[in-house]
């Protein structure tokens, strides 16, 4: 009993699997670490903007005006609300300058801030989904990677017995095994992968919605002080 489980065991089914087997084996263990690197990559990604985000916005929401946190972001802003409200304050910098605005220079000037910020929140968007379109492969391909090293590992064991012309389980049992823990692997890479993705593609959606209406803020803030110049 004891020499059939250590026949069994993880490593030995290794060592029994051919050269295909084995190659669909390494692949689905690499398909695997990479997914875990991107999620611990976008994991910390997200932590970093959620930190900086509150940072932020205990700062826009402190009463300080545009002139102000103009002043204290500038250009490098190093936060996803910063970059966004940077966007902005570009274009209000240059209205500051100006002696007088009128009504149709407001509107333009307003035009102009919004399609800045929409294209800053549009580059925040495509950071923080970096890699997600990894872990989606990586959840719909390798449980059909695991598949075909399932097949392949059949087709072995069934090839076996023709050879030992017997279809006793000590001849059909390990053929039958690796083919099945390449399936097992496939379905370790995939579940996670797809886990993360939906878990990161959920907080994306999220910060997407916290961005645009961070930007409606913004454009009112300034309508509001156009206002006060016309």
């Amino acid at each position: 009993m004891e020499a059939n489980v250590h026949a069994l065991s993880v490593w030995s089914l290794v060592q029994q699997a051919d050269i295909i087997e084995k190659g669909v084996m390494l692949v689905l263990i690499g398909l695997s670490l990479w997914s875990w690197r991107v999620a611990f990559d976008r994991a910390m990604h997200f932590g970093e903007v959620e930190k900086r985000a509150k940072e932020f916005e205990r700062a826009f929401w402190s009463g300080q005006s545009i002139e102000d946190l103009d002043d204290r972001v500038s250009d490098r802003a190093s936060d996803a609300l910063g970059r966004v409200f940077a966007a902005a304050a570009r274009e209000w910098r240059e209205a500051r300058r100006t002696p007088q605005i009128t009504q149709i220079g407001a509107s333009l000037l307003q035009e102009r801030c919004d399609r800045l910020m929409q294209g800053a929140i549009a580059r925040e968007l495509q950071r923080a989904t970096k890699g997600l379109p990894v872990l989606a492969s990586i959840g719909a391909s390798a449980p059909f990677i695991g598949l075909f090293g399932t097949v392949w590992g059949i087709m072995n064991a069934f090839t076996n017995i023709a050879q030992e012309q017997t279809t006793s389980l000590a001849v059909v049992a390990p053929g039958i095994a690796v083919a099945l823990f390449a399936t097992a692997l496939g379905l370790v890479a995939a579940i996670p992968a797809v886990v993360f993705y939906n878990s990161f593609n959920t907080q994306a959606e999220r910060l997407g919605d916290r961005l645009e209406g961070f930007a409606d803020e913004v454009a009112a803030r300034i309508s509001r002080r156009l206002g006060e110049r016309l």
